[in-house]
C-alpha cells in the first residue's frame, strides 16, 4: 500500500505522548504510532449525530453571547470539533425562531431544524426516532459544555449501556438532578431531590443507543421518567466531564 508524506505540527506534549508508545516491537516508530492511534481514533468515533433539545422559550439564551460567540454557535462548534456530522435542534416556533435560524445559517456541519411541540426532552427526543440507527449524543440546549467528548464516545462504546450521562460534581445540588453511583454504573437517578446524600450531578449531556427509544413508552422528561428506570436496570453509565460547565439564563 502506498503512502504519502505529510508535515504537520503537533503540541509537544501530545508528541511526548505518541513517541512513550513506541515499544520497539508492535509499534516500532513515531509514525506507524501516529498512524496506529489515528485509525484507532476514528474507528472509535462511531457517533455521528447529535441532538439539542431547545425549548422555544429558551432560544433567546441559544442567541446568548458566551465568549465572544452566540450559545448556540458555541455548541455547534463544540460538536463539530469532535467529529459530529449531522445536528438535529428539536425547538418550537416563537417570534426568536428566524433569528435563531439565521445564526446558524453559516454553520461548519449539517443543522437541521425541526419545529414541534413537545411536553417535555424525552417527548422531544422521541421526533429523532426514525432519523437514528446509532448511537447519538443529546444535549439540553441552554448548557455550555466543553470538555474531551471522545473520551465521553469511548466510555459509552466500551460500556455497552444504553445511556452514559455526564456528570459533575457541585456543593449545592438543588438546582440539579443527583446520580448515585456504583463503580462506573449510576444505580439511582433523582431529579432536584429536596433531601440528597450525594454531590454528584447531572451535566446535561447523554449518549444513548437507538434502542433506548424502546423504552421510552409514554416518558415527557428524561430526567424523571427515563433515568430512574435505566438506572434501575443498570442501564446507565456516568462519564465526569472534568471540563467547563455553564447553564445559561
Amino acid at each position: 500500500m502506498s503512502k504519502a508524506k505529510i508535515a504537520i505540527s503537533v503540541d509537544n506534549s501530545l508528541l511526548k505522548l505518541i513517541d512513550s508508545k513506541v515499544d520497539g516491537s508492535i509499534i516500532r516508530s513515531r509514525s506507524q504510532a501516529m498512524e496506529y492511534f489515528l485509525k484507532k481514533g476514528l474507528q472509535e468515533q462511531s457517533v455521528g449525530i447529535a441532538v439539542l433539545m431547545l425549548k422555544g422559550e429558551h432560544q433567546a439564551l441559544a442567541l446568548k453571547d458566551i465568549k465572544g460567540m452566540s450559545l448556540i454557535k458555541q455548541q455547534i462548534d463544540f460538536f463539530s470539533k469532535y467529529g459530529i456530522r449531522k445536528i438535529y435542534i428539536i425547538t418550537q416556533h416563537t417570534k426568536n425562531i428566524n433569528l435563531l435560524l439565521n445564526e446558524i445559517s453559516n454553520a461548519k456541519i449539517n443543522v437541521e431544524v425541526i419545529e414541534k411541540p413537545a411536553k417535555g426532552n424525552a417527548d422531544a427526543l422521541r421526533v429523532v426516532k426514525d432519523k437514528i440507527d446509532n448511537s447519538f449524543i443529546a444535549m439540553s440546549g441552554d448548557t455550555f459544555n466543553n470538555f474531551d467528548l471522545l473520551k465521553m464516545i469511548k466510555k459509552h462504546i466500551d460500556a455497552e449501556k444504553l445511556a452514559t450521562m455526564g456528570l459533575m460534581t457541585r456543593e449545592k445540588t438543588s438546582s440539579y438532578g443527583t446520580a448515585i453511583l456504583d463503580g462506573d454504573l449510576i444505580v439511582d437517578f433523582q431529579e432536584k431531590p429536596k433531601q440528597y446524600s450525594t454531590n454528584i450531578v447531572n451535566a446535561g449531556i447523554y449518549i444513548f443507543n437507538p434502542e433506548v427509544f424502546e423504552i421510552f413508552e409514554n416518558a415527557v422528561s428524561l430526567e424523571k421518567d427515563l433515568f430512574p428506570k435505566l438506572a434501575r436496570t443498570k442501564q446507565l453509565v456516568g462519564f465526569f466531564t472534568y471540563g467547563e460547565y455553564r447553564h445559561v439564563v
